[in-house]
């Protein structure tokens, strides 16, 4: 099995893959580990989309717990076959013929720090409520649902994608809606900006412009996302959680 090692960092792990018996290349992967935090694995995917990934976290910032504190492990695992696999789904956010995709969540942000935005949504073409005034609006996955739209919601999903509203003036119910869901949200007052997970990548959005976002066929295969998400090693990073 080909492994490309991913990361600031990645180089820490070439003993470990050297006593798993791995072969590290720099091109043509069957699997990319990302070492580091989660915004690794987004970063990865970005880099080679489609390409199964092995996320590890990075030790110099992310104490493990015992069971997890070995690299070698969940490498000789994945050598192995025997690493539980999980499809991650994705979504696309575009407008005005540019499109930017995400693994955790797609974003509408107000570009101008001290001005709110105006929009609407519509969810498969049905309006809903008036016009919302705020800082934002987003769609999560699933796995994205313990990222930003957590901390917006103070709440996570196990099915479907999370319609998220930041900072709005007015009482907003945040949803949970069908994976097949199309979400349109037109802009009735700007300047906004665009954004998918952590891509330093932005578009620009104005006044009168209409984006739509909604999950697409492509999607990832992880291995091993039920050690990155490990509940020990969580408690270890937030103990106050």
């Amino acid at each position: 099995m080909k492994i490309l090692l991913y990361g600031k960092f990645a180089d820490d792990l070439l003993p470990a893959l050297a006593e798993a018996g791995g072969e590290r290349v720099e091109r043509n992967p069957d699997v990319v580990v990302s070492y580091g935090g989660d915004g690794a694995l987004l970063g990865a995917e970005r880099e080679f989309p489609g390409v199964p990934k092995l996320p590890m976290r990075d030790r110099r910032t992310a104490p493990l717990c015992p069971i997890h504190a070995s690299y070698a492990e969940p490498l000789r695992h994945l050598l192995e076959g025997t690493l539980v696999k999980r499809t991650l789904m994705k979504l696309a956010g575009s407008v005005h013929g540019r499109t930017l995709v995400g693994i955790n969540d797609i974003f509408i942000h107000h570009a101008n720090p001290v001005s709110a935005i105006r929009y609407r949504v519509l969810i498969d073409d049905v309006p809903y409520g008036r016009e919302i005034v705020g800082d934002g609006v987003g769609v999560a996955t699933v796995h994205g649902s313990t990222a930003y739209y957590r901390s917006i919601t103070h709440s996570v999903f196990r099915s479907g994608i999370g319609l998220a509203f930041s900072n709005s003036t007015e009482v907003t119910n945040h949803l949970v809606l069908p994976e097949t869901t199309v979400i349109r949200i037109p802009l009735t007052r700007g300047p906004a900006i665009l954004v998918a997970d952590n891509d330093p990548e932005q578009i620009p959005v104005a006044e009168g412009d209409e984006i739509v976002i909604a999950r697409i066929p492509e999607s990832v295969m992880v291995y091993g996302l039920d050690l990155f998400m490990c509940p020990a090693c969580r408690r270890l990073r937030h103990p106050r959680e």
